[in-house]
């Protein structure tokens, strides 16, 4: 989905405003958009996105407005696209289209969100400082937050109120036993000391992410790198890693260190949805 299809999804979930969504499932033949196209409806026909044009989206638009009234939840509509077959849409086109139209309740999206990947997850490994200041940052561009420390005192909803989770460990060691990463996972790694960076470090290399980022500098990241080798990792292994994180604005405060590593994954992020 393109950046500007998520922000609009984004923003009418958060306003409580319900949409319909049509998506291309199938095609065969000659199509003018392909598997994988999306059209999004506001209730008053405003919409994002296409299906193709022409007919074909004259078409959908007709079947999404219906969908307001009907609320049904998911249809599935076929359309021949060769003007010489019966019931065909006089396109010229020559192929087959089916189109899937889904009635969003944004009070209750279900796997919309999940499905179309409209918020990343930030797993925040330490909750001093730098990770107070940079999880209210991560939820204001659309990342869910998850805040890992071995102190309960510094994980926790109290701390972190409108974070998606906290998550309190016996030992860095054991960091991501209740987290499963995959390939649209930020990893942030800012604990209190460098043997927690290390703990942390040496699991995240091991998991899928889009983006793995450590705090400190290239000295003493060096240091924790020397000791991975010894472990069986390759240099390779670490060309992956943003460290030192976030993006060198000269910043010194925990705030201005927040908004440098934001500012890098933002990068990150807009790089990967032009992929």
């Amino acid at each position: 989905m393109s950046q500007q299809l998520s922000y609009f999804a984004r923003d009418l979930i958060e306003q409580g405003e319900d949409f319909v969504i049509a998506k291309v499932v199938e095609t065969s033949g000659s199509t003018p958009r392909k598997k994988g196209a999306v059209l999004m409806m506001k209730k008053d026909g405003t919409t994002v996105g296409t299906v193709g044009g022409g007919l074909l989206e004259a078409e959908t638009e007709k079947l999404c407005k219906a969908t307001f009234e009907t609320k049904e939840k998911s249809h599935i509509y076929s359309f021949v696209l060769d003007e010489k077959q019966k019931g065909a849409l006089d396109m010229g086109c020559g192929g087959d289209a089916t189109v899937q139209i889904d009635y969003i309740d944004a009070k209750d999206p279900g796997d919309f969100v999940k499905e179309f990947k409209l918020a990343s997850t930030a797993y925040i490994f330490g909750g001093g400082h730098v990770a107070y200041a940079l999880e209210p940052v991560l939820r204001h561009v659309d990342f869910r937050t998850i805040v890992i420390d071995d102190r309960e005192e510094y994980a926790n909803p109290e701390r972190y109120p409108h974070a998606d989770k906290t998550i309190v460990v016996d030992d860095f060691d054991n960091a991501f036993n209740d987290i499963e990463t995959d390939e649209d996972s930020y990893i942030i790694i800012v604990t209190r000391g460098h043997r927690g960076d290390l703990q942390v470090l040496r699991q995240a290399l091991k998991k899928p992410h889009a983006y793995l980022g450590m705090i400190g500098s290239r000295r003493k990241n060096r240091v924790l790198y020397d000791a991975l080798l010894e472990e069986g990792f390759k240099e390779e292994d670490f060309e992956e890693i943003y460290s030192p994180i976030g993006l060198s604005i000269g910043s010194e405060t925990p705030e201005e260190i927040a908004i440098s590593i934001v500012a890098e994954i933002i990068q990150v992020r807009s790089k990967l949805n032009e992929e």
